[in-house]
């Protein structure tokens, strides 16, 4: 197959994704100069401009670091390092500031304050949103248009990340990757930054763009880098269930508006389950309503009384994807079904954004930082993104440019349609919301029957790390719940691999 090659200059980083994460970091190295590579055009395949409820931070007169690092550390289920939990609450403030310089319009009250929702497992409302549920969108039309102005950003369209270049002593030198005619293209470079997303494109039923299969998970571990968690994966409460795939998003923020969660008969029932009802943690409410809609009761969120008529403006996003599936939310309750949303687990980094291999970083969803533990908290997940992208932006601004190295990287197998539907299958009925023994076992070696017949393909070595993990954890933990061990163990653990199990 053909191959060209391109040496990036010594001061020049490789950043592999043009998402929230990818583009922030562009934007904020200062003494270097940036390659962003992105498979679509600029803003197109990012789950970044998907986001609704928005960015959380302490913002608010009766709010603090220490109160969003409390909370955070709550709801990740005993996982949560709180160093980590404390970093991105201390420095998110100044990156709103930053988004905010950039010409991002988050909402604001009428005295000209920032208006912040309430989300759930949140003590205080902190989540800085645009027009109710425009914030990602928004975000990611000021990025674009900030890194497309910029003589030090340069973006390469059309082309999909294939396999990691690496040298001796492991070090990463760049990346191969296949362009839109299917030509292989390494692009050399001393440091690579991976910001390509996460995963829930694994599974059939996604809030997720269908893209986002776990790439730089499989090809960093297959590399070697440590990976962290891939069992923990955060299945949103309240997708929009009309059979679309991916599945649109009723923001959790409509229940901090008082939207309410509700069977078929209209009665709400989470109660039952927790006792903070409707905002309690997404793990807790995605189970609740698989356990109703198993019990075939039926699950809708209810927005009539607490938004009504004020759907249109307040969230708009939500009112045109029930509009064009022909649910009018102002008159009528909206199914929802619980969909794969965020994975918490990743190439493991430090506080600074570095992997395990030299030369190599991650940040955003790709990435495990330790700030989101067993069940990520609502809209941390924009903040994480934006303080690690600027962390990782002064580290390598402060460093010296490394040597070039001889790195080599060979292209992995692609699993054809009918393959990739099977993965999807097997992922939401083995390894979705609720898990156990059985199921994995089956799992694994329904994907294990896949790779025989179609190579060691990415999706596969996703699939297969989060499948064993969920396996090897014989508990329940945040995103987590196996049927056949409720119970949470005592002494919460990580975990860490850099290799597949070959059994």
């Amino acid at each position: 197959m053909t191959e060209t090659t391109q040496r990036l200059p010594d001061d020049t980083v490789l950043i592999v994704g043009a998402g929230l994460a990818g583009l922030f970091l562009a934007l904020n190295l200062k003494r270097r100069r940036a390659v962003v590579i992105s498979p679509t055009p600029l803003g197109e395949s990012a789950a970044s401009a998907w986001a609704q409820g928005g960015l959380a931070a302490a913002l608010g007169p009766d709010d603090n670091p220490e109160l969003h690092a409390a909370d955070t550390i709550d709801a990740g289920a005993g996982l949560v390092d709180p160093v980590i939990a404390r970093l991105i609450a201390v420095e998110g403030p100044r990156r709103v500031l930053d988004l905010l310089a950039l010409g991002v319009p988050f909402d604001r009250t009428p005295d000209g304050a920032l208006a912040l929702s309430l989300e759930a497992a949140h003590s205080r409302p902190r989540v800085a949103r645009v027009k109710g549920d425009l914030a990602g969108k928004a975000i990611m039309d000021a990025l674009i248009a900030a890194a497309q102005a910029s003589d030090r950003i340069f973006v390469r369209e059309g082309l999909r990340m294939q396999a990691l270049l690496q040298g001796p002593n492991g070090q990463i030198g760049g990346v191969l990757c296949q362009d839109a005619q299917a030509r292989l293209v390494r692009i050399e470079a001393q440091e690579t930054v991976l910001a390509v997303g996460g995963s829930g494109g694994l599974f059939r039923v996604t809030t997720n763009p269908r893209s986002a299969e776990g790439i730089g998970l499989a090809v960093s571990l297959a590399a070697g880098a440590t990976i962290a968690d891939p069992e923990f994966v955060q299945f949103h409460p309240t997708a929009i269930d009309v059979g679309v795939d991916p599945a649109p998003l009723a923001t959790e923020a409509l229940r901090g508006e008082g939207a309410r969660l509700v069977d078929e008969a209209g009665a709400p029932f989470m109660e039952r389950y927790h006792s903070e009802g409707d905002l309690a943690p997404r793990d807790i409410v995605a189970r609740a309503i698989h356990a109703e809609r198993i019990a075939g009761r039926g699950v809708f969120l209810d927005s009539r009384a607490a938004i009504g008529a004020h759907f249109p403006d307040q969230f708009p996003t939500v009112f045109a994807a029930c509009m064009q599936a022909g649910i009018d939310p102002r008159i009528a309750a909206i199914p929802i079904a619980p969909a794969a949303h965020y994975h918490m687990g990743g190439i493991a980094t430090d506080m600074w954004g570095k992997a395990s291999l030299p030369g190599l970083s991650a940040v955003g969803e790709c990435a495990s930082t330790g700030a989101h533990g067993a069940n990520r908290l609502a809209s941390n997940s924009l903040l994480e993104a934006v303080v690690f992208a600027h962390r990782i932006a002064a580290r390598l601004d402060d460093s010296a440019p490394a040597k070039a190295i001889n790195a080599h990287g060979q292209a992995r197998p692609q699993l054809p349609p009918e393959a990739r539907a099977q993965v999807r299958a097997v992922m939401d009925q083995y390894v979705g919301v609720v898990r156990d023994k059985n199921g994995l076992n089956q799992a694994v070696a329904q994907l294990q029957a896949l790779q025989e017949q179609h190579g060691q393909a990415n999706v596969l070595i996703a699939a297969q790390a989060m499948a064993q993990c969920a396996l090897q954890r014989e508990e329940s933990r945040g995103g987590h719940y196996r049927s056949d061990f409720p119970n949470t163990a005592e002494t919460p653990s990580r975990t860490f691999i850099h290799t597949l199990n070959k059994g």
